[in-house]
């Protein structure tokens, strides 16, 4: 079975050879490529890559630059991909030794697919602290829907991929937990493999977690409206809403944000439930 390893980027040139260099340690018995997916980088992207084409044999680039979004990019570069199974990763993170042979095997047995993620090594440790990752995610269970993965340590069997018609292009965030849930549509299981390790690079700036925090409180609400005629249960309500503002006040009056990792916490959960209340508004969904 070949597997093509599917990478969206834009402007990656600060991150893209740690990938790449990841992926030139990776071993698999059988036939596999790697598709670089070029959402229409102006940096130095493309040449760093065209560096390793000479590293990496089974290395190629697509262009998806008519279309800004990762999405998109996912998507160019599934169509062109060559394998039986597609694996996603991105750009700014970092696949472990054995990532590729653990995440073929388990293809070889499931249709879809998604390995541990691990924080630590890419990140400052007051930020995966502040995110409660010390011990890395997988998928996503036991949440407020059906279980979910993010697309930066994901595979699928390429007839799943396009059966789904691939990552939904009008989403701007939260589309992996979107693309896992329309898998489970159609009857198909997300399988945990704690083998295939991803290093996964988080948002370091305050200014950078409060407006990463802020679009995906934002983008879930029009996840919602897509999904809640599915069986989606309500995801907030205007008693949610107002809980959460009095806990945060109350947290800020009361000095329980005594130094950096707390702050930064009670910054997430402001952001993203701002970007909620905003979501509300924008895609005109009242939270009753």
């Amino acid at each position: 079975m070949k597997v093509s390893v599917v990478i969206p980027c834009l402007n990656a040139e600060k991150t893209i050879a740690v990938q790449l260099e990841a992926l030139t340690h990776q071993q698999w018995s059988q036939a596999w490529e790697v598709i670089i997916s070029d959402n229409g980088s102006s940096d130095s992207t493309l040449s760093i890559v065209e560096k390793y084409q000479m590293i990496i044999p089974n290395l190629r680039i697509v262009d998806a630059s008519d279309r800004i979004g990762a999405s998109h990019a996912r998507n160019v570069g599934a169509k062109a991909a060559e394998g039986e199974a597609i694996l996603f990763i991105d750009a700014d993170d970092e696949v472990a030794p054995g990532w590729l042979a653990a995440m073929g095997e388990a293809l070889s047995k499931y249709d879809f697919v998604a390995g541990h993620d691990d924080y630590n090594k890419l990140n400052n440790s007051w930020v995966v602290k502040s995110y409660q990752l010390e011990n890395g995610s997988g998928v996503m269970e036991n949440t407020y829907y059906l279980p979910f993965a993010g697309s930066g340590n994901l595979g699928i069997k390429r007839a799943i991929h396009e059966k789904i018609g691939g990552f939904d292009e009008t989403l701007y965030q939260s589309e992996d937990v979107d693309y896992c849930w329309r898998v489970s549509y159609v009857g198909t299981k997300l399988h945990y493999v704690p083998d295939a390790i991803a290093h996964i690079r988080l948002r370091n700036s305050l200014a950078s977690i409060y407006h990463r925090s802020w679009i995906v409180g934002k983008g879930g609400i029009l996840v919602y409206k897509k999904h809640r005629p599915l069986g989606m249960p309500q995801l907030v309500t205007w008693k949610t809403l107002l809980k959460t503002s009095v806990i945060l006040t109350f947290q800020m009056l009361f000095l329980q944000i005594r130094d950096k990792e707390s702050f930064t916490k009670w910054l997430i959960s402001l952001a993203w439930r701002g970007g909620q209340l905003w979501g509300c508004i924008k895609y005109q969904y009242l939270p009753l």
